[in-house]
């Protein structure tokens, strides 16, 4: 599996700080909707996000034109990276960016950025204070408002309710596409996580519980993308 950044194309150098948060976007064939949430999730984090940070576009081996949108997302963004894996795989992705990134707090969004982005500064808060291991945002807690098709609501409710039956997960949430997690914890955890399609977040939750590791739960507004591609039964990649 390989791993490789198209070149850019301007003329010198590239100089960003090392960000204190890298938001890594996986993508596949994604032309359309990329550069709306990229735009959208940059002219948040510009306005409303008190440190330096980074948004990471990790496309998945993308067919369609993906790969030129992030680029040219990169030139207009410096604050904007792109890698783009020869692999398909959401874990796979989230996995090489995250070992390789230099930021001190790394998170994930799903593209269609359905999650209120409000909740992001109470989701790495306390991962950048030292005070949590984890952070995930959950559309089960106490508090959630959630809008999405019952059969969805159904599948999520399902899927969470096997993992407390059967792995006894305490986490309310293992596939919200709203992650974080420390670097030096993912350091030690990620070499263990062998997943590397759609179960990745929740092998990296049943690791963490038992590890002891501190799991901070935020309940979040979402509205789920009807159009979007993720089931759990075909999701394996």
């Amino acid at each position: 599996m390989s791993l490789s950044t198209a070149p850019s194309q301007d003329a010198g150098p590239r100089i960003v700080r090392s960000p204190v948060l890298d938001v890594v976007i996986p993508v596949y064939n994604e032309e359309v909707d990329l550069g709306p949430c990229v735009r959208r999730l940059h002219g948040y984090l510009a306005a409303d996000f008190p440190y330096p940070f980074r948004i990471t576009i990790a496309d998945n081996a993308s067919v369609d034109g993906t790969a030129a949108v992030a680029q040219g997302l990169t030139r207009s963004f410096p604050e904007v990276d792109a890698v783009r894996l020869a692999e398909k795989g959401r874990g796979r992705a989230l996995k090489q960016v995250w070992t390789h990134s230099d930021a001190a707090v790394l998170a994930y969004m799903d593209v269609d950025l359905s999650t209120d982005l409000g909740a992001l500064l109470p989701l790495v808060a306390p991962l950048i204070s030292g005070h949590s291991d984890l952070a995930v945002g959950s559309r089960l807690a106490r508090g959630a408002r959630v809008v999405r098709g019952a059969k969805r609501e159904l599948i999520s409710r399902g899927y969470n309710l096997l993992l407390r039956g059967t792995l006894a997960a305490r986490f309310s949430d293992a596939q919200c596409g709203f992650k974080a997690i420390r670097a030096d914890v993912a350091s030690r955890l990620l070499p263990m996580v062998e997943d590397t399609g759609w179960f990745f977040d929740t092998e990296m939750l049943v690791l963490a519980e038992k590890a002891g590791l501190r799991i901070h739960e935020v309940p979040v507004d979402r509205v789920d993308d009807p159009d979007s591609r993720v089931w759990v039964f075909r999701s394996r990649t």
